[in-house]
């Protein structure tokens, strides 16, 4: 208790000295208001100077926020609150400011921002869509362009010098997937001229849950084209759908895995004329089985994905967008493809992969700001060392937050959702009902045009419109039926004559996988203390129920179907299955992180020996270190060998693929024999390449290195993936299955390491031959 308490005390301590700071910007608003338009742009250069010449961004902080809150009123006609003030200080700490729906989080970001920005070492806010960042863009960079600072926009749809010159500016605003598949090219680069980034300042996250919570559970990947095997996929989806749940295979709702029997495994071994498809030689088609199983009953369409245009499309699980061009990896895509028969695509390599935690782990700082970040208050501390403080709201909250109303199947329980809708809809009261799924959008959109209820669908397929659609969702006699996330980021502002009416209704038309989300839909309404109520509608058959409910509950499930329980105790249960999901997924993501810490220690050694070698004009230097990891290996394998006869053959073989004759050395091999042959390698390397200009020599060498160690990383990085998904089974066996991983990856990146220095020199070695094809490989 003690500890806790200590932990409540500091955290309270720093909310105070944020208040304190918060109140010294508000006391220079006098003394900002009287300043010139000229005299508030030449405050930037001033301040600049005062963070060269060694001041901190604490000492410059009242004065940068008292500057850029005068900008913003006279140039956006916006005057950040007292709260907006404090939540920006909390921002700059590098913590979680928690502001409600409507309490103006896009404005508050400014202050730290340009606070940060004055370092002139970049600032970035990180949005979860490119209709926000561009809007953003363009709609707060009118005050730092005012102040003399430069902004930019990062785009999926831009080149490399485009994107290059958006990181440069004094401000970026781009998207998480962007900025995060931006790093990994930067790491694949050939010349240093061509990364885009410039580095990792500092950050503020827009829906920092959705970023480092929702989407944490799925890595990023780079992926690359690999083999074309359509029949396999096609004959593993029709095996798939033949088997019969509960007899062939069980599904695991909580590893999200499907598992065949023993019947299911004997009716494999007949399907594809095999003794035993686990005997170890069947590895790919247990592969194939396994994504066929995955695609036919974990993977749901109008869900995970939809079809269109002969292709399948990605829906993210968190806003319900469509996501085009992405894939999912390791021959998924390829399975669901056989499963809705639209065209087989060439399956796809792994060539390079980060996870959300572990790249925005990369920042010197980093913050974020939500309406819903209190609940997962320990992750955000545990993982990213950010404590999150909740705001107050500018206004009191007037919204009134409703019981769950319980049903016993979702038929029943949508028309209750349409009759409510109906009855407020002839109030003319605006209602926004939220869903989880294309499916069900289309469901309640086709039952409120059977009662003659116009409305508006948002299934989150374009970000403009949606954007649109729903400022006005505040309207009188709106009904607009959206996707849980469409629209995020755009204020619901109420109508003439709304207030009156109680303001906006919320709908849920089913609890979501986490609180979190659920508050995020409920805070849609309420805004600036609006009146509102929100409400949600559950029933026996939801996916959380039926995915993610307790042995324990079962009974209580079943005795409320014969009208036997009553609906406050369901409204528990429903509560603990919540609460259960929640943990589940926290062990996923906590999984997903683990795993990837592992290569993130390796990550950091490639590209830390990228970046040496790009930053590299005496490629010499590289060559020593190599021939002499060489030698020493070579060495080394000869004093472990017990037969020192083919011990000394396979040395002197060694030596003779070096282009020296080693005959004579092998036979008193003692402690400067590495030395004599390091030394004689390197002086057949500068024989054969004597004549070879020193700039083109140097180029190439860089070349040959980078290509060698960026197809070893590759290979490594897609073993590594596909060991991830298949070294569960070592549990089996009473092996923890991260250890096995974290020893397996040991052994092979240092075989990797081996295989890259051993393969750079051989080829170094043939270098002489034909320079000038070689630069064009």
């Amino acid at each position: 208790m003690g500890f806790l308490g200590n932990i409540f005390d500091s955290e309270k301590r720093h909310f105070h000295k944020a208040e304190v700071l918060a109140d010294k910007v508000m006391k220079l608003e006098d003394e900002y208001a009287n300043k010139s338009d000229e005299q508030l742009r030449q405050t930037t250069t001033l301040l600049q100077n005062k963070l060269a010449s060694g001041a901190s961004l604490q000492d410059v902080l009242p004065d940068a926020f008292a500057n850029v809150r005068e900008a913003a009123r006279r140039v956006l006609n916006e005057f950040p609150y007292r709260v907006q003030v404090l939540g920006g200080v909390l921002l700059h700490d590098g913590d979680i400011a928690e502001m409600k729906t409507g309490e103006g989080k896009t404005l508050t970001a400014v202050m730290p921002i340009y606070l940060h920005a004055l370092e002139k070492k970049g600032a970035h806010v990180v949005t979860v869509n490119e209709y926000l960042a561009k809007r953003d863009a363009q709609w707060m960079g009118q005050v730092y362009t005012f102040l003399g600072l430069s902004v930019g926009c990062n785009l999926h749809s831009l080149n490399a010098d485009e994107k290059r010159a958006a990181y440069a500016c004094d401000i970026t605003y781009t998207t998480n997937s962007e900025l995060g598949f931006d790093y990994l090219r930067d790491n694949m680069v050939m010349d240093k001229s061509q990364r885009v980034l410039r580095g990792l300042h500092y950050a503020v996250l827009d829906e920092v849950d959705s970023i480092l919570i929702d989407e944490a559970r799925t890595p990023l990947i780079i992926s690359g084209p690999g083999p074309v095997l359509d029949q396999h996929y096609l004959q593993a989806d029709r095996f798939a759908k033949s088997c019969k749940v509960n007899v062939d295979f069980e599904i695991n709702r909580e590893d999200q895995a499907v598992v065949l029997t023993e019947n299911g495994i004997r009716k494999a071994d007949k399907s594809f004329g095999v003794d035993n498809i686990y005997d170890g030689t069947h590895a790919e088609l247990v592969h194939y089985i396994q994504n066929a199983m995955r695609a036919n009953y974990l993977m749901s369409k109008d869900v995970e994905y939809v079809v269109g245009d002969d292709e399948i499309i990605l829906v993210d699980a968190f806003t319900g967008r469509k996501m085009a061009g992405r894939e999912f990896s390791d021959g998924l895509h390829q399975a669901i493809q056989a499963k809705e028969n639209v065209g087989i695509k060439q399956e796809t390599i792994t060539l390079a992969t980060i996870t959300y935690q572990n790249f925005f782990r990369l920042y010197d700082k980093l913050s974020g700001m939500t309406g819903t970040a209190k609940t997962e208050e320990d992750e955000f501390l545990n993982t990213y060392n950010m404590r999150v403080y909740q705001v107050p709201t500018n206004r009191p909250i007037a919204r009134v937050d409703e019981e769950d109303r319980v049903f016993k199947d979702r038929h029943s329980k949508y028309e209750a959702i349409v009759q409510d809708a109906q009855e407020l809809y002839k109030k003319g009261q605006p209602v926004l009902i939220g869903t989880l799924s294309i499916g069900c959008n289309e469901a309640l959109s086709q039952m409120l045009k059977q009662k003659n209820i116009p409305h508006q669908v948002l299934n989150a397929k374009n970000d403009a419109d949606e954007a649109e659609i729903i400022a006005k969702a505040g309207q009188r006699f709106a009904v607009t039926v959206a996707t849980n996330m469409a629209g995020r980021g755009t204020d619901i502002k109420l109508g003439e004559g709304v207030l009156e009416l109680g303001g906006l209704a919320v709908l849920g038309s089913e609890r979501h996988e986490a609180k979190r989300i659920d508050n995020q839909l409920r805070g849609r309404s309420g805004r600036q203390g609006d009146p509102g109520f929100s409400r949600f509608y559950c029933a026996m058959d939801d996916d959380l129920i039926v995915q993610y409910h307790s042995e324990e509950s079962a009974p209580m499930i079943d005795r409320y179907m014969q009208d036997k329980e009553s609906e406050q105790k369901m409204r528990v249960m429903i509560d603990h299955t919540q609460e259960r999901a929640e943990g589940l997924h926290f062990d996923m993501r906590k999984n997903t992180l683990d795993y990837d810490d592992i290569l993130m220690a390796q990550r950091h050694l490639i590209y830390g020996q990228r970046d040496k070698v790009l930053d590299m004009d005496d490629m010499n230097i590289l060559i020593h270190e190599l021939i002499k990891e060489n030698v020493e290996m070579a060495i080394d394998g000869y004093h472990q060998m017990p037969n020192k006869h083919e011990a000394k053959q396979k040395l002197a073989q060694y030596l003779s693929t070096m282009g020296i004759d080693g005959s004579n050395i092998v036979e008193s091999v003692n402690r400067d024999t590495a030395d004599l042959c390091i030394e004689q390698i390197e002086a057949v390397y500068h024989d054969h390449t004597k004549d070879i200009d020193q700039a083109q020599l140097q180029s190439m060498v860089k070349y040959i290195f980078l290509s060698t160690l960026d197809r070893e990383w590759i290979k490594h990085v897609d073993v590594m993936e596909q060991l991830k998904r298949s070294i569960g089974l070592r549990s089996y066996a009473n092996v923890k299955p991260i250890d096995a991983y974290r020893d397996e990856a040991f052994e092979r990146f240092n075989s990797m390491m081996q295989n890259i220095s051993e393969q750079t020199v051989i080829a170094l070695h043939s270098i002489q031959s034909q320079p000038d094809e070689d630069m064009q490989a």
